[in-house]
């Protein structure tokens, strides 16, 4: 058939030896419909995906506790409560297996009631803490207090401070060794101490002085001390009712206020025997 032969109508293709356009694949526009199905169908998933997503991120969309199921269920089931506000609309994912704490039954009659964090307990008091209180009844008036570790010497008050002295036969001495235990000011479980002369031993800046009652709480509590016992027995000691841990001890001979401490020579020094007067 020659290049320049004039082309027939497509209606009659088979006159002529003239065949259609075989070029184009049959069924092109289904394939191009079935394609945009597809896409649409893909869209309108992630668009219904990303929905349900932002619901369950709702402040308002709690996570549903687990429950048991009824007793028609299988055993070892776990449902998911809905929550009391919104819909009825399921959490997604609720299907999945997770690790849960084994579920309680749901009968009223054996639900568990909260119980209240218990306590930790305290440990034991240690031997060598500070020595337990065991107060005796604050009645002997004159008296006079003797250091353990220098059995020759006595609190006495000099020049308005409380010392350890070495006391002689000097009446004016003596007198000045010499003190009535009466019940504490601020505690009558405690002993408060006062001088001939009225006035009251206390510490004021953690030196024990001698000084007069101004009737005020903190000069009170000043003037109490409560015994705690020592060893050896028949010797004890002095703790501050305001600063406890504070006990009475000695240092240069001088009556001090010092913190606790566990040591041979700390208890020494703060170790005192109550006595009749100065030998």
């Amino acid at each position: 058939m020659s290049a320049k032969k004039s082309r027939p109508p497509q209606d009659r293709p088979w006159e002529s030896g003239w065949a259609p356009d075989t070029t184009r694949a049959p069924g092109t526009r289904r394939l191009w419909l079935a394609g945009a199905l597809a896409l649409a169908t893909i869209t309108a998933c992630v668009t219904a995906v990303t929905v349900m997503e932002n619901e369950s991120g709702e402040p308002a969309r709690r996570a549903a506790e687990p429950t048991t199921l009824g007793s028609s269920a299988p055993g070892g089931l776990i449902s998911f409560a809905t929550p009391s506000e919104g819909g009825g609309t399921e959490t997604p994912g609720a299907g999945r297996t997770h690790p849960s704490p084994t579920p309680a039954s749901s009968a009223p009659s054996t639900a568990a009631s909260p119980r209240s964090p218990a306590k930790a307990p305290e440990p034991p008091p240690k031997a060598s803490t500070a020595p337990s209180k065991r107060p005796e009844p604050p009645s002997s008036p004159g008296i006079s207090i003797r250091a353990v570790n220098f059995p020759d010497r006595y609190w006495r008050v000099r020049d308005g401070y409380v010392r350890l002295d070495r006391i002689g036969s000097d009446s004016e001495q003596r007198e000045d060794a010499t003190f009535q235990r009466v019940t504490g000011l601020s505690d009558s479980s405690c002993y408060s101490f006062t001088t001939s002369d009225g006035r009251y031993l206390r510490h004021r800046g953690f030196v024990l002085v001698a000084d007069r009652d101004d009737g005020s709480s903190l000069f009170r509590e000043d003037a109490t001390f409560c015994p705690r016992v020592w060893s050896p027995a028949g010797t004890l000691s002095l703790e501050s009712v305001n600063y406890p841990g504070r006990f009475l001890r000695h240092r240069d001979f001088r009556l001090r206020l010092d913190p606790y401490e566990h040591s041979r020579q700390y208890h020494s020094d703060a170790s005192f025997q109550i006595v009749s007067g100065p030998d």
